[in-house]
């Protein structure tokens, strides 16, 4: 469907743009036949919608908690893939404006008059402005890129000290139960034991009962201070 009144309409995002021209190209079979023209023109551009993602990654990148991260990594790959392709876009266009508004003030024949020059003289530091602005994007990407590794980097140090920390209370808690076990598993068993038919086996017992008795203590006391030990941390 073709538009053919010259016209401009005003919308919430974006306003278009109607008028008629003509094909300028002597060669074309269509020489100075009438050709509609349309300009879609809108409020926030491509390089608005990458300034507030770089925004709010750079704002929530270190903030966010652990299970909220899972996208950022994400996040930040994907709005650094649209600045590059960006950067890839503007390549020289800024340098090819510049040549062209030269031309124009230079009065050349096929040239526009330079009244056109002064246009894209403002188009050329658009152009410019656009590009130092992806750069800058770049910049905060990459840091913020950084900064996600280095946040990540802590909580994995974070949870290998708090499974040392597990490992030693285990540790210290094997280290009393161990020696009680030995013991009550020695003598509880229904066998011989060995000097048992000795003259001298009540002095052997009665030693062998001190032993558990002073092993016993010892292992009340360590359990308690385990159990102390543990509490504390």
């Amino acid at each position: 469907m073709e538009e053919t009144r010259e016209k401009i309409e005003l919308f919430r995002n974006y306003y278009l743009v109607c008028f008629r021209s003509f094909d300028q190209d002597p060669y074309s079979p269509t020489h100075l036949e009438p050709l509609n023209m349309y300009i879609i023109v809108f409020r926030e551009g491509t390089l608005s919608s990458i300034e507030y993602e770089v925004d709010s990654i750079d704002e929530l990148v270190l903030i966010l908690k652990e299970a909220e991260q899972s996208d950022m990594l994400r996040r930040i790959g994907t709005c650094r893939k649209k600045v590059m392709g960006l950067l890839r876009l503007m390549g020289n266009k800024a340098d090819v404006v510049k040549g062209l508004a030269k031309r124009c003030n230079e009065n050349w024949r096929v040239a526009p008059t330079s009244d056109i020059g002064l246009y894209l003289s403002d188009i050329q530091d658009h152009l410019i402005t656009m590009t130092q602005n992806l750069n800058h994007y770049e910049k905060i990407l990459s840091r913020s890129h950084s900064n996600y590794l280095a946040q990540i980097s802590i909580e994995m140090t974070d949870a290998n000290n708090q499974i040392n920390d597990v490992l030693s209370k285990l540790t210290a808690l094997g280290t009393v139960l161990i020696p009680m076990n030995l013991v009550t598993g020695l003598w509880g068993m229904n066998v011989h034991v060995p000097g048992q038919d000795i003259e001298q086996y009540c002095r052997v017992m009665c030693g062998l009962r001190l032993l558990f008795a002073c092993l016993a203590a010892f292992a009340l006391i360590g359990g308690y201070s385990t159990y102390k030990f543990m509490v504390r941390r």
